[in-house]
């Protein structure tokens, strides 16, 4: 279920994104007045017409929706390279369209299908759009940020260096080496198999969250300056750890937030739609075989006995 709810937000944010893009007069590409410099028309008219293929028109609007689905990189492009190049791959997908049209294929099945399949995305991505795109403009977003995140209390972080060995018995004699006044860096370098031992073992700042969370736990119990006195075991070996300091971390910025926040502003918008589109809907499910499906479906079966 977290996957599909996924997958719908994530319909989401490609509608918004589309919108986006429709709405951005400060893309070189996609402002109109570049590329109605490239038409070949001397007319000012609001929408002409570029193209015909059989009678059926092609009009400024379709280019210039399609540079606005182009990556970035492509959208930069001078408009007198782009709309050429764009206008003969409209003027050849209609005639694609029109000879499949002529073969009869929008009445196979499978094609019916994909159709609707295909309207419904549309559909769904036009609501998104209009409902949710208004509650998660940049302003929008930015109040979000202050409220939830930019007086939020900094995490802690601790300054780690370890020695990571195969054998616990090769750890407690590095410990021992320590205890006699062993340099942990050259320990580290001399002994340790972690890609960082040439760094002396150092780790830099993490949170509790970035490590495993035995070697956490050991980690962030230390007072900077001592090391484990017993070795610290996690599926990568047995490791000795250094803390050599610790910070209260800032909370992040608006520009480190800014995705995260958005994303979480739409997820939260998604649920509320669905929740109004279902509203005094039927809803009736079944199991693969055609069966009613019970609550108790979905529940995991009790755990044997040892």
């Amino acid at each position: 279920m977290r996957t599909i709810r996924l997958t719908v937000a994530a319909a989401a944010l490609a509608a918004l994104a589309c919108a986006a893009h429709a709405q951005n007069t400060d893309a070189p590409a996609a402002a109109p007045a570049p590329a109605a410099d490239a038409a070949p028309s001397p007319a000012a008219k609001p929408d002409p017409v570029v193209a015909r293929v059989n009678g059926s028109e092609i009009h400024l609007s379709d280019v210039q929706e399609a540079i606005a689905g182009l990556p970035e990189q492509y959208r930069s492009m001078p408009p007198q390279m782009l709309f050429p190049m764009l206008l003969d791959q409209l003027v050849d997908r209609k005639a694609v369209v029109m000879l499949a049209r002529k073969d009869g294929l929008e009445n196979d099945p499978a094609v019916k299908k994909q159709m609707a399949r295909a309207e419904d995305a549309t559909l769904q991505n036009a609501l998104f759009s209009r409902d949710i795109g208004p509650q998660v403009t940049e302003e929008k977003v930015k109040e979000r940020y202050e409220a939830t995140v930019a007086n939020k209390p900094g995490e802690e972080e601790v300054h780690a260096a370890h020695i990571l060995v195969a054998k616990e018995d090769d750890a407690k004699a590095i410990i021992a080496e320590l205890d006699k006044g062993g340099d942990f860096a050259a320990l580290a370098k001399a002994h340790s198999t972690d890609p960082g031992a040439a760094q002396g073992g150092d780790l830099g700042f993490f949170k509790k969250g970035d490590m495993l969370p035995e070697f956490a736990a050991a980690a962030f119990a230390l007072e900077p300056g001592k090391i484990t006195e017993e070795p610290v075991h996690t599926q990568y070996g047995w490791h000795v750890i250094k803390l050599i300091e610790r910070r209260t971390a800032p909370p992040p910025s608006f520009e480190q937030a800014h995705d995260q926040v958005r994303q979480e502003m739409i997820q939260a918008a998604v649920k509320q739609v669905v929740a109004q589109a279902k509203q005094g809907l039927t809803v009736e499910e079944f199991n693969p075989d055609g069966s009613p499906r019970k609550s108790t479906d979905d529940a995991e079966p009790p755990a044997k006995p040892n």
